[in-house]
């Protein structure tokens, strides 16, 4: 939910007036704002720390041009940036519901089509994701949102361009959320689309489950059990738990596509995207 501003905060960011805080994170802090028309959006403004690292920012320009390629569905589209401000900010479409972490804290576990039209809804928005040649390098609860029209996949601010595995890094930099990292970023290999279905995995796992199927009570056991054990994954419906099981094997090369995912998922063989989301659409609402 929105908190108020601090003291601290801008009262604007270009042309956005900022209304209250959306989050805060190693990147940078989210606002909701108005726009011109009053159109409500999201607006991302950079840490001062990052906003000042040379490399950072060529990273980042790079990530938000191809985030804008994003085809729209099942995510939040960005709508403007300027990474050229001081500070830099990028802006997104609000998508208001809560997210997947907070729905399962308060309600519990997911249960049939719910469940599935968020299986369906995220491996829809990887597919967008993937297409425009960007991993999203941090799918977790807290970046699927459960608005009205369906599940949304955000926060692509710390997505690597598929086509800069050579480009700018920042040393030593360990991108995003224990639970949720694929084996292969512990150990130093390419992260890949395979990496985003490993998370994928995770989340679905999450949310039929209310529990990380890799949970852990510190960081380097969570690591070890990410890159040695099983995932847990009792209580997951039936229907699921194989296809999650295998979209969180410890190779890469085992896991199947997010098309494939598609594919089982929705019983085709070659599924639209496009037509997914609109039928995921059609289906869904916030579970209660």
């Amino acid at each position: 939910m929105p908190a108020l501003l601090l003291p601290t905060d801008p009262a604007r960011v270009g042309p956005y007036r900022l209304t209250a805080r959306l989050g805060h994170g190693g990147m940078g802090t989210v606002y909701l704002a108005e726009g011109e028309g009053g159109r409500r959006v999201a607006v991302k403004v950079i840490n001062p720390g990052l906003a000042g690292d040379e490399g950072f920012q060529a990273r980042f320009r790079r990530e938000v041009t191809a985030a804008r390629q994003v085809r729209r569905f099942c995510t939040a589209a960005v709508l403007d940036s300027d990474l050229d401000g001081d500070p830099p900010y990028v802006v997104t479409e609000y998508v208001e519901g809560p997210t997947l972490a907070a729905a399962i804290a308060e309600r519990g576990p997911l249960r049939g089509g719910d469940l599935d039209a968020l299986a369906v809804g995220i491996a829809t928005a990887l597919t967008a994701i993937h297409g425009a040649g960007l991993v999203h390098r941090d799918l977790k609860p807290a970046n699927v949102l459960l608005s009205a029209t369906g599940p949304r996949v955000i926060d692509f601010g710390i997505a690597r361009a598929l086509d800069a595995a050579d480009g700018p890094t920042r040393t030593g930099q360990l991108v995003g959320t224990p639970n949720y990292l694929p084996p292969e970023l512990l150990r130093g290999e390419p992260v890949t689309p395979a990496s985003d279905v490993f998370s994928w995995g995770c989340v679905v796992a999450y949310a039929g489950t209310a529990r990380a199927p890799f949970a852990g009570n510190t960081v380097p056991e969570i690591f070890y059990k990410v890159a040695h054990e099983p995932p847990k994954l009792d209580g997951l419906d039936p229907s699921l738990s194989e296809l999650v099981g295998v979209a969180l094997d410890k190779d890469p090369r085992n896991r199947p596509s997010v098309q494939d995912l598609l594919a089982r998922l929705v019983g085709h063989t070659d599924p639209n995207p496009a037509l997914i989301a609109e039928t995921v659409q059609a289906s869904w609402h916030v579970p209660g």
